[in-house]
C-alpha cells in the first residue's frame, strides 16, 4: 500500500496545492469547453471531422483515453500508441487541449484470462466477472503493477507534448468496485484496522464486539461484513460503517499510487479525477478526496422533474466546498437524456444551456460532457452527445454551439478564476453519516441523510434564502446559520466545534435525527440528542417511527397545515431556558398522547441559539416552518449581504454572484415552471437567454422577464 494509506482519518491530510490546467501557451485560459473523446470507437476518417466540428462550436478541451487500454497495450507489454499520438496531433494543431486519462479504468481482457485473481467478490462470494466497467480490485498487488506500469509507460510517452495539459486518473473510481469482499480486501482491512485502533482490545470497544459474543483476540480474526445469511441486516453496524471507510480509502489510495507515478514523470501537468457527487448517491468519502488532487472534477447527470434546477445546485454547492472555493471542473453532464435509469428523460428546451450556466455560476470553470459523439454500440449507445446519431445538423449541436459561444464571451468577460460569493447559511454533509443511514437496525430506514440536506436546501429556497452545502469537517464556523439535516453521526471533537461555535454567537438547527450516535456508532446515554443535549436543552426518551398510514402511523399534527413526519423524539426533560415555539396538537393514528409537548423549541447557549425540530418534515411543511414558527430574527442575519435570496425576493428565482477582481458576475435564473416578469437586475448583461429586456440600460442595471428555463448573466 502507498504511504497515503498510513495517515490517520482523525487527522485530516493537508490540501495540494491548487493547480490549474493552463493552456498549450503556458497561460491560464477561460472557461474550459468540450467533453470526453472516444476516437477509437470511430473510423479514422471521421476524425478530421471531428476535429472541424469542434473548432466550429467552441471545444478547447477533451479528454481522451479513459477507455482505451486495451487499443494502447493489445498484449501484455506490447504497446501502440500510434493512433493515440495521431488524434493528439489533429487536436493539437486546432489549438484543443487534452485531458489526457491514466487509462487504467477498465483493463484488458488479456489480463483478466492471464490473472482472474484481480477480480472483485461480492459480498455472497460471488466472482464479478469483466464484461463491464472497472472489474478489478483495488487491494490487488498485481492489477497495481499492472496499472502503474501503464501509467508509467503513459507519462514517459506524454511527458513533453504541450497539446497535454492535465491528467485524468482512473475514472469514477467505485463506480462499479465500491466495495470488494476477496481475501486481498480481508488482509488490506484487517491491516487499515491495525493501523486505525492500534490494539485489538480498542477495536472490540469501538465495534462494542461484547454484542452477540463478537469479541476478537486479535487482527488477523477481524472479518469482512460478508453474507450472513437471512439476517445480513444484523451485521455488526459499527463493522460495516469501517468497511465503507475502508473501501473509500483502498480505492483514493490506489489513486494516490497512480497520481504518484505520473506526477514523477509529468510533474508540470495538473492531475485530478472524476467524481460523483449527486444527492442520489455518496460513493466514497470525497471530503478526504478532495486533499488529494490538484483541482476538484465532478461528474453530474441531471434529476428530472421539477426539483430539476435545485438538485444540480445543491450538488453543485458541496462540490464548491470541496474544492475551497476555488475554480472546478465539470468533468460530465449530458446534453439530453441518460440511458442507464428505468426512464431516461430528456432535457426540455433551454435546459442544456441552463444546466451549463447553472454549473458555472456555482463555480465550474470547465464544462465537460459524456460524450462527443453518440456511440453507435455499446453499453451507452443512447446516452446523449455533443453529436447526436442524427449527426451535426441536429438541434443538440446548434445548442452545443450556441454554448460554446456563450462560454467564450463569458471568458472574454474575465470570469474565470472568480469565485462563488457564500451565503449565510450552511447545511451540513457527511459520508459517514449517509452510510450509517444505509443500516437497517435504525427506527426508520426511510431516513436518508442526503435527501433531508436537499429537503432542506429546498424549503429554504422556497422561503426566499439560499444555503450552501458544507461538509461536516469543513470550515463552517464563518456561517451565521448552521443547520443539521439528520446528521445521526457526531464524535466529541465535531461537537465540540459545533459547542463553541453556538458558543461564540452561532445559530445551530438541530433537527430530529441529529446526535443519535458517536462515529462508531454508540448511542448516546442520557436522552436523545445526548452528544447535543446541552445545546438544545431537551432530552428525549424514545424515538417513535410514524411510518405511513398502511403501517398504522403517518403523521403527528405540529401546527395547522404542519405535519411532522418518518419519527417524533418523545420528550422526557426540558430545560426552563428552552422557549416552546411549537407543540405537537396530537399524534394521527397513534395511541399515545403528544398533545402539548414541545415540537419546535429555541434555546440560549453562550452567546448563540440553538432551533431544535423533534420531527422530521416534507420539504412542504418545512417551508412553513420556516415562514411561521422561526423567529423571524434567527434567519434575518443570513438574509444581509452574502445572500442572494432575501426573504423579500422572489423564490422563483435563483440569483448566484461569482466575484473577483475583475468585478462581479450576477446569474439570475428562473427555477420555476411560469414566466417571471419585471426581474431587477444589476450590471450590463453578458447572457440573455430565453429572457426579454423590459426597461432600464446603462451599467445601473434593467429589467428582464425570464421564461422557463431563462437565465441572465450580468457583470456589475
Amino acid at each position: 500500500m502507498s504511504k497515503t494509506d498510513h495517515h490517520d482519518r482523525r487527522q485530516p491530510q493537508p490540501y495540494r496545492p491548487y493547480r490549474w490546467p493552463k493552456e498549450p501557451n503556458g497561460h491560464s485560459g477561460g472557461i474550459w469547453f468540450g467533453g470526453d473523446y472516444n476516437p477509437d470507437q470511430w473510423p479514422e476518417q471521421v476524425w478530421t471531422e471531428d476535429v472541424a466540428l469542434m473548432k466550429r462550436a467552441g471545444v478547447t478541451m477533451v479528454t481522451l483515453g479513459i477507455f482505451s487500454w486495451a487499443r494502447l497495450e493489445p498484449s501484455d507489454g506490447v504497446w501502440d500508441f500510434g493512433w493515440l499520438d495521431r488524434v493528439v496531433t489533429l487536436l493539437g494543431e486546432a489549438g484543443i487541449a487534452v485531458d489526457m486519462a491514466s487509462a487504467t479504468a477498465t483493463a484488458p481482457y488479456w489480463l483478466y484470462q492471464a490473472h482472474p485473481e484481480v477480480l472483485p467478490v461480492e459480498a455472497d462470494g460471488t466472482l464479478v466477472h469483466p464484461g463491464a466497467r472497472q472489474s478489478w480490485r483495488p487491494t490487488s498487488p498485481v492489477f497495481r503493477r499492472y496499472a502503474l506500469r501503464l501509467c508509467r509507460v503513459m507519462g514517459e510517452h506524454f511527458r513533453d507534448n504541450p497539446t497535454v495539459v492535465a491528467w485524468h486518473v482512473g475514472n469514477e473510481y467505485g463506480w462499479n468496485n465500491a466495495a470488494d469482499y476477496s481475501q486481498d480486501a480481508l488482509k488490506a482491512f484487517q491491516g487499515w484496522c491495525r493501523r486505525r485502533y492500534g490494539s485489538i482490545e480498542e477495536l472490540n470497544r469501538a465495534w462494542g464486539n461484547d454484542f452477540w459474543s463478537q469479541r476478537l483476540q486479535n487482527f488477523d480474526q477481524v472479518p469482512l461484513p460478508e453474507h450472513a445469511g437471512v439476517r445480513d441486516a444484523f451485521i455488526n453496524p459499527a463493522l460495516r460503517l469501517d468497511f465503507r471507510r475502508f473501501c473509500s480509502d483502498a480505492l483514493m489510495d490506489f489513486f494516490c499510487a497512480e497520481r504518484d507515478q505520473l506526477q514523477e514523470l509529468t510533474p508540470d501537468k495538473p492531475l485530478t479525477t472524476n467524481f460523483m457527487v449527486s444527492t442520489d448517491q455518496c460513493v466514497l468519502d470525497y471530503e478526504r478526496w478532495s486533499r488529494q488532487v490538484d483541482f476538484v472534477a465532478n461528474d453530474h447527470y441531471f434529476a428530472h422533474g421539477p426539483g430539476h434546477l435545485d438538485e444540480l445546485l445543491c450538488s453543485d454547492s458541496l462540490v464548491d466546498a470541496y474544492a475551497q472555493g476555488h475554480p472546478w471542473c465539470l468533468m460530465e453532464h449530458s446534453t439530453s437524456a441518460v440511458n442507464w435509469r428505468n426512464f431516461n428523460a430528456s432535457k426540455r428546451q433551454g435546459e442544456l444551456i441552463r444546466d451549463a450556466l447553472a454549473h458555472v455560476a456555482m463555480g465550474a470553470d470547465a464544462i465537460n460532457f459524456f460524450q462527443w459523439r453518440q456511440s453507435a454500440f455499446g453499453a451507452e449507445a443512447f446516452h446523449s452527445a455533443m453529436i447526436p446519431h442524427a449527426g451535426p445538423d441536429s438541434a443538440i449541436y446548434a445548442q452545443v454551439a450556441d454554448l460554446g459561444g456563450i462560454l467564450r464571451g463569458l471568458s472574454r468577460s474575465g470570469l474565470a478564476g472568480t469565485q462563488l460569493e457564500p451565503s449565510s447559511i450552511a447545511l451540513l454533509f457527511d459520508a459517514d453519516c449517509q452510510w450509517s443511514m444505509a443500516d437497517s437496525t435504525l427506527p426508520d430506514c426511510s431516513v436518508d441523510h442526503w435527501q433531508q440536506v436537499y429537503i432542506w436546501y429546498q424549503a429554504l429556497l422556497d422561503a426566499g434564502y439560499r444555503a450552501d452545502v458544507m461538509p461536516l469537517k469543513g470550515q463552517w464556523a464563518r456561517y451565521d446559520v448552521v443547520v443539521l439535516p439528520a446528521l445521526i453521526l457526531l464524535d466529541q471533537k465535531q461537537a465540540g466545534r459545533l459547542r463553541d461555535y453556538v458558543s461564540g454567537g452561532g445559530r445551530l438547527v438541530v433537527d430530529f435525527a441529529s446526535g443519535i450516535m458517536d462515529d462508531h456508532m454508540h448511542v448516546g446515554l442520557g436522552g436523545y440528542p445526548a452528544v447535543l443535549r446541552d445545546l438544545t436543552g431537551i432530552a428525549s426518551q424514545e424515538m417513535i417511527a410514524l411510518g405511513t398510514s398502511d403501517q398504522g402511523g403517518g403523521s403527528i399534527l405540529v401546527s395547522e397545515g404542519i405535519e411532522g413526519r418518518i419519527w417524533v423524539n418523545e420528550p422526557l426533560r426540558v430545560e426552563d431556558s428552552v422557549r416552546v415555539l411549537a407543540r405537537y396538537q396530537g399524534l394521527r393514528s397513534y395511541d399515545l398522547d403528544m398533545a402539548g409537548k414541545p415540537a419546535v423549541t429555541i434555546h440560549g447557549y453562550g452567546q448563540g441559539c440553538v432551533l431544535y425540530l423533534g420531527t422530521g418534515f416534507t420539504k412542504e411543511s418545512l417551508v412553513s416552518v420556516i415562514n411561521r414558527i422561526v423567529p423571524s430574527d434567527f434567519l434575518t442575519g443570513a438574509a444581509g449581504a452574502g445572500l442572494h435570496n432575501g426573504r423579500d425576493g422572489d423564490p422563483r428565482l435563483v440569483h448566484l454572484i461569482r466575484s473577483g477582481p475583475q468585478g462581479r458576475y450576477h446569474f439570475y435564473f428562473n427555477r420555476g415552471s411560469t414566466v417571471v416578469r419585471d426581474v431587477s437586475t444589476m450590471g450590463e448583461a453578458l447572457v440573455v437567454q430565453r429572457a426579454a429586456r423590459r426597461s432600464g440600460g446603462g451599467l445601473s442595471g434593467n429589467r428582464y422577464t425570464i421564461g422557463v428555463h431563462g437565465v441572465v448573466v450580468t457583470r456589475q
